[in-house]
């Protein structure tokens, strides 16, 4: 037991300071990033030092069951394929022209435009896609409109973290926590909508009350107006989107998992896009560009956190947690301590974590842990940079696009919005539970 902890908190703790001091190496003119590369060490440490059974392993990544997190990889990379490609096609960069365009010289009215349509569009899309597509846009325009910047992109990074828990596919920890333990499509969104909406009212009312002072100055008039680039590929980008998500949303009506379908649109995809290009007599570039934006670091990072949990499901170490965190209401128990561990260790490899956590619970025990969990999966990346890949990835953006938002600032922003914004959240979801 002790060496399987000392391991994984070895790794946890350099793959925080991965993130956080040298995010990425630079290979042959390749930037690689570094947190992915730790977690595999970590993993590799476990497997040579017999930690984890390398049998048991081989069997829990070839097992036909809910937890075999290869599935939970197709899924999701799938599900972001169609989401990059609608990016690839000109979309997002669309609507946010639209949106900002239609605010008008209103800093208020542009405040709700881009709330509600970054809101709107993770449900369907993920976080992740969102925040890599707006907030280069948002960083440009705010810098031509001679506005500050920093209401918007808060603004955006929590819509898209909270509007995230509404429909599994809205980001890859409720792919997890939610396939893992059987949590069918449609059963996930009856259950989270009403947590979803308190969660989205109380951190825009929070936001506003914020920023209000600084929305109060009007906007200068600019013209930000994007085109889309291609309406065949667009059209062809939004049909598969959305037959796969209609699809997704009956799957456990039609028993068919839902990888199988993800995967199957986006293989559909690729085939009309080929086909697009050879009609067309050219490279399918947006296809091309949309495979090598997919996020395949995510596979070995997953895979070696699965791996690290296994270890310590194995030596007892996730038995003796839950026997601390049951003993009181599973919604706020597990939802206020995966809240936190998401800023520990991330929200990833909390999800995988609190997932086993919650394995010797049963029935309805069981399923408040596992909901409570989701939401702390999604708002944790509230409170820090470090609580999910998001939030990461969203100020390596700001960093590259000059825009001074550090550590500090995003911890008294995150806690003001956060606190309120889980603690409303949870207790809605123990009242739908």
């Amino acid at each position: 037991m002790a060496a399987s902890i000392m391991i994984c908190a070895i790794t946890c703790t350099l793959m925080i300071a991965s993130i956080l001091f040298f995010p990425k190496i630079t290979v042959k003119g390749h930037e690689i990033g570094t947190y992915w590369i730790v977690t595999l060490a970590g993993a590799g440490v476990i497997l040579l030092t017999h930690t984890a059974d390398i049998a048991d392993v081989g069997k829990a990544l070839t097992a036909d069951t809910a937890i075999n997190p290869i599935k939970i990889l197709i899924l999701f990379i799938s599900m972001t394929v169609l989401s990059v490609f609608l990016d690839e096609a000109g979309f997002f960069s669309y609507l946010a022209s639209i949106t900002l365009e239609k605010a008008g010289k209103s800093q208020h009215a542009l405040f709700m435009y881009l709330y509600v349509t970054v809101s709107v569009l993770t449900v369907f899309t993920s976080n992740d896609i969102i925040i890599l597509t707006f907030t280069p846009f948002i960083c440009y325009f705010a810098k031509n409109a001679s506005i500050s910047p920093i209401p918007y992109l808060f603004a955006e990074f929590i819509a898209a973290n909270t509007w995230s828990m509404a429909l599994i596919i809205g980001n890859p920890t409720n792919i997890y926590l939610a396939t893992a333990n059987g949590i069918g499509f449609m059963d996930y969104f009856i259950n989270m909508i009403l947590p979803t909406v308190t969660a989205g009212a109380v951190s825009f009312a929070v936001l506003f009350l914020i920023f209000r002072k600084q929305l109060s100055q009007p906007i200068v008039p600019t013209k930000a107006l994007a085109k889309i680039r291609d309406k065949t590929l667009l059209s062809i980008g939004i049909i598969h989107l959305g037959l796969c998500t209609v699809l997704l949303a009956i799957s456990s009506y039609i028993h068919v998992e839902m990888y199988y379908i993800s995967l199957g649109f986006a293989v559909s995809l690729a085939i009309w896009v080929i086909a697009v290009s050879l009609i067309r007599k050219r490279k399918p570039v947006e296809l091309i560009d949309c495979i090598k934006r997919s996020p395949w670091q995510l596979i070995p990072f997953v895979l070696s956190m699965f791996v690290m949990i296994l270890s310590l499901s194995e030596n007892g170490v996730t038995d003796k947690i839950d026997e601390i965190i049951s003993k009181g209401d599973e919604v706020f128990s597990f939802g206020l301590t995966s809240f936190a561990s998401a800023n520990i260790i991330n929200n990833i490899p909390m999800s995988v974590l609190f997932s086993s956590i919650a394995e010797p619970l049963s029935g309805a025990d069981k399923t408040r842990a596992i909901y409570a969990s989701v939401v702390g999966s999604n708002l944790g990346a509230f409170l820090t940079p470090v609580g999910a890949l998001a939030g990461i990835m969203w100020s390596s953006i700001l960093k590259f696009q000059n825009v001074r938002f550090g550590f500090r600032d995003f911890v008294k922003y995150g806690a003001a919005v956060s606190l309120p914004t889980v603690l409303a959240t949870l207790t809605v979801l123990d009242i739908v539970l």
